[in-house]
């Protein structure tokens, strides 16, 4: 007979190519996540195909150092097989993992990156992260530091990290990546991401009552956040997100922030303006209150404030009318970052 445990072993080699059926997808995740031996293996098989494939063909693209980054950020293939709302979390996965394999030989998985957490300790953190939605849809079941007993949201955030990163620690740097994209793996085969439907009811996470699609646009957005931090810190250059990806998150961003502000906060004109073109958002003033000034961002930057990685004052604008109403967008923005 058959044990579940041997049959996910007869699925390694296609998940480290990428050929799971959804089905199969949903077995293998929650078992890589709990299993060592299997977690191990599936790291090695990963690591296989990654050295069969080769390096990338020469061209006078990206420096050495990071062609391979750049070769898989350009095909990233579960972008384009996932609904639109999951296509930036996808991609952003993918680039990650283009990422970490620059780190295979390099071994500087002790390199800090921020916060007070090296480069294993934040994939730690992101696995940490992604577990909220994995329960939420019934990929995992809940953990400790949920935030069911009415904990606010923020102090069970840090909980689970915390509880996450004392786990992992003990384990192998490799271990964690492979319970990362197992879980990463497993969100972006469930039903939710290929169907809009399914995505569109609402549901409570992070203090915010959003969509599950817009769930997986906040896991994309810090996914590449964090993917951010680790190139800086391995001097790694590390993309924007695609531009139609870009522009998901900074449509969601922006609502947030609408939300956060109120109709109490002076009425002001946000303008993002670069590659994709320009958008402009009457932010603030409940409708009714004439516009007090007109704040204008890079859409990039924009994330980056959002996100607590570029400071109000640090952040490149373009500020006309009163300088006070727009500075309250600006602090508000970057207060609302969790990362």
């Amino acid at each position: 007979m058959t044990t579940d445990h041997e049959a996910v072993r007869e699925l390694l080699g296609a998940w480290a190519v990428g050929a799971l059926m959804p089905g199969d997808e949903r077995t293998v995740a929650p078992h890589l996540a709990d299993c060592e031996p299997c977690a191990a293996e599936a790291t090695r098989l990963r690591a296989t195909v990654r050295h069969l494939d080769g390096p990338p063909p020469a061209d006078s693209g990206p420096a050495p150092a990071d062609r391979g980054l750049a070769l898989a950020l350009r095909t990233r293939p579960a972008a384009s097989r996932t609904a639109p709302h999951a296509a930036p979390y996808a991609a952003a996965v993918a680039g990650l993992q283009a990422l970490l394999g620059e780190l295979e030989e390099s071994g500087a998985w002790g390199t800090p990156v921020v916060h007070d957490w090296n480069v294993h300790d934040t994939m730690a953190h992101l696995l940490a992260a992604d577990e909220p939605l994995a329960v939420r849809l019934g990929l995992r079941g809940p953990g400790p530091c949920d935030g069911a007993d009415g904990t606010p949201w923020r102090v069970a955030w840090a909980a689970r990290t915390e509880s996450v990163l004392a786990r992992e620690r003990a384990r192998t740097p490799a271990q964690t990546v492979a319970s990362w994209e197992s879980q990463a793996a497993a969100l972006l085969s469930c039903p939710e991401a290929y169907d809009p439907e399914l995505a569109g009811r609402a549901t409570m996470l992070m203090g915010a009552r959003l969509p599950v699609a817009d769930h997986f646009l906040v896991r994309a957005f810090e996914a590449w956040v964090h993917s951010d931090d680790i190139g800086r810190a391995l001097d790694i250059p590390v993309p924007a997100p695609r531009t139609p990806h870009l522009w998901q998150l900074v449509r969601l961003a922006v609502r947030i922030l609408d939300l956060a502000l109120g109709s109490k906060a002076p009425a002001v004109a946000l303008t993002l303006a670069g590659e994709g073109g320009e958008v402009s958002w009457i932010l603030g003033g409940g409708g009714a209150e004439p516009v007090r000034a007109e704040l204008v961002l890079d859409p990039v930057d924009f994330c980056l404030l959002m996100g607590g990685r570029v400071s109000p004052a640090g952040v490149a604008k373009g500020i006309s009318g009163s300088e006070a109403a727009a500075q309250q967008i600006l602090t508000r923005a970057a207060s609302l970052a969790w990362l």
